[in-house]
């Protein structure tokens, strides 16, 4: 038997193959996949801009399954579940995973990036990486994960009620961030290039928006948005070292930065701004299972809609002209979910 896998062989590169059907590894259930949410590291390995990305990979880290073959296990995983997984693997070992810190594991590897990925007609994983849906839609359930990397970033800069936040970037993981920290009572501000993306950030609720179209007039909106205070928490979700620039510049005095970005470039800052300003920085990366239950709580209990950020729903054979197509447009597509 065989199955579908979506696999960038090299940058620009996508290819539906023919491989041979996965099985069920001990300790493991085998699932068969429902929806997969195109990721922007995705895209990027498909640009050849992702930092992680070795070539060729079978794609893919946001999803949607139903487990179709399982053993007794002591994790309640059951034949017929729909569920989503933690896709961030770790040793288990290393002083980061002894502490706890499992999403910063020095050996981490995510599906689709540093190990095969989700994007197959099957897949077989670790029973304790999997998470029953309880009732959430599987469309939405495959949006779950890239809720949970902006909530764990709000969770970094331990945003509250009383806090003034900016996100720099509209894309998913700037919008879900946004919303995890609305969420919590923030008042929130997102900033963009893109005004269809500022549209988005609308939909979704979050009506405070900057158009960044230049640094001049980005540092007048923060001013004018913060009678020259600055902004508590800043969380640059672009990837872009620019974007981390200005969330320097946009930050309060003792004010907390965080970067959920990744990018290949080195950004140039007059790092005595960040002693000047007693600033805190944080880096963020991955997420917890706790993000997991969090964000999944949220939407069972209807504080938001993940689905609105949906721009496209395409089968998953149709992988080639739906990669061609976001990174052609992807200043106004948000989010593109495979079918399977």
């Amino acid at each position: 038997m065989s199955m579908r896998s979506i696999v960038i062989t090299e940058p620009g590169v996508v290819e539906v193959r023919s491989l041979p059907v996965a099985k069920r590894r001990p300790g493991e259930a085998l699932l068969k996949l429902l929806y997969g949410g195109v990721c922007g590291s995705d895209l990027n390995t498909f640009r050849g801009t992702n930092a992680y990305a070795a070539y060729p990979c079978t794609i893919g880290h946001e999803f949607s399954a139903q487990v179709i073959e399982t053993e007794e296990n002591s994790y309640g995983i059951r034949e017929g579940m729909i569920v989503t997984c933690n896709p961030y693997f770790n040793c288990g070992h290393c002083y980061s995973c002894r502490r706890g810190f499992v999403n910063c594991c020095t050996d981490n590897q995510t599906m689709g990036v540093q190990r095969e990925g989700a994007f197959s007609d099957y897949i077989s994983m670790p029973y304790e990486r999997i998470y029953d849906g309880r009732g959430i839609a599987p469309r939405t359930l495959a949006l779950i994960e890239p809720f949970c990397i902006g909530n764990h970033a709000v969770s970094r800069g331990s945003v509250s009620g009383s806090d003034r936040v900016l996100v720099m970037g509209c894309g998913t993981i700037g919008l879900l961030a946004a919303t995890a920290a609305k969420l919590r009572g923030a008042e929130v501000y997102v900033c963009d290039i893109s005004a269809d993306k500022l549209a988005c950030a609308k939909m979704l609720g979050i009506s405070n928006g900057i158009l960044n179209t230049s640094s001049e007039d980005l540092h007048r909106a923060v001013f004018d948005v913060t009678n020259g205070d600055g902004f508590d928490v800043c969380i640059e979700a672009t990837g872009v070292p620019e974007a981390f620039v200005a969330c320097i510049d946009a930050a309060a005095f003792q004010g907390r930065v965080v970067d959920v970005g990744v990018s290949k470039r080195n950004a140039d800052f007059r790092y005595t701004e960040i002693q000047r300003k007693e600033l805190n920085i944080f880096g963020s990366r991955g997420a917890l299972k706790s993000d997991f239950m969090q964000t999944m709580k949220y939407v069972r209990e209807g504080r938001v809609e993940l689905e609105k950020i949906i721009s496209r729903e395409v089968p998953m054979e149709q992988a080639k002209a739906a990669f061609e197509d976001l990174n052609a447009n992807s200043a106004s597509v948000l989010k593109t979910v495979f079918t399977f």
